[in-house]
């Protein structure tokens, strides 16, 4: 089984902080927030993990390295400093992650879900874990019905940043620079995305005062 982390971003609103530290490397609860996703991606079963890296990734690796302190084996999909946002980052990266469905994790969250909940083998070509809605996010990205994700409906929740997503859900998108978003609201709209609701505990780490939340709350 094999994951993905989302890491090459600048974090420009975690700024001064993410100038000298890329945000996948700030503590939170006294361990960094790439080391947390890896220990418990090992624990879910994932072998290898691929990590895309752009603005300060030599610290990344320098720190996560081949990933054997994790028991995982890690490897890397460098982008350039600008880097290519959430969609053209993973399509970047679809040489390593091969032809068969991964796992997909922000690098800039905290959160207590259980990575084995998600599906191995999804029948669609993503499943999305949601949750209740941020104070950041306060209408919500997609609703959840019988399992089922849709575009709009009475109760919309937030996606988490983690998701069980198959290729060919980049099928006629050429490389490039561009956000996942769309490509999940295109499949949901088709009828192609399931979902699961978390209660638990999730952070996103985008602001200082969210950092300064999720690490008061853990």
């Amino acid at each position: 089984m094999k994951a993905m982390i989302l890491a090459a971003g600048r974090g420009e609103r975690m700024r001064p902080l993410t100038d000298l530290t890329p945000k996948p490397l700030i503590e939170v609860g006294g361990q960094p927030l790439i080391s947390r996703h890896l220990e418990r991606l090992k624990q879910a079963g994932v072998d290898e993990v691929i990590i895309n890296t752009a603005w300060l990734g030599e610290q990344i690796e320098e720190y996560v390295s081949d990933g054997h302190p994790w028991g995982v084996k890690v490897v890397y999909s460098r982008e350039a400093k600008g880097a290519l946002e959430t969609g053209g980052g993973i399509l970047k990266a679809m040489p390593l992650l091969g032809n068969q469905p991964f796992w997909l994790v922000n690098g800039d969250i905290w959160t207590d879900f259980p990575f084995a909940r998600l599906p191995e083998r999804p029948s669609d070509c993503a499943h999305l874990v949601l949750v209740d809605n941020p104070p950041h996010n306060e209408k919500g990205d997609f609703a959840l019905a019988n399992g089922r994700v849709h575009t709009s409906g009475a109760q919309m929740l937030t996606f988490a940043g983690i998701a069980a997503l198959k290729p060919n859900l980049w099928s006629g998108y050429r490389p490039g620079n561009f956000p996942l978003a769309p490509l999940l609201r295109r499949a949901a709209e088709l009828g192609r995305v399931s979902g699961d609701y978390w209660p638990g505990a999730w952070h996103d780490i985008g602001t200082p005062e969210r950092l300064q939340a999720a690490r008061q709350a853990i």
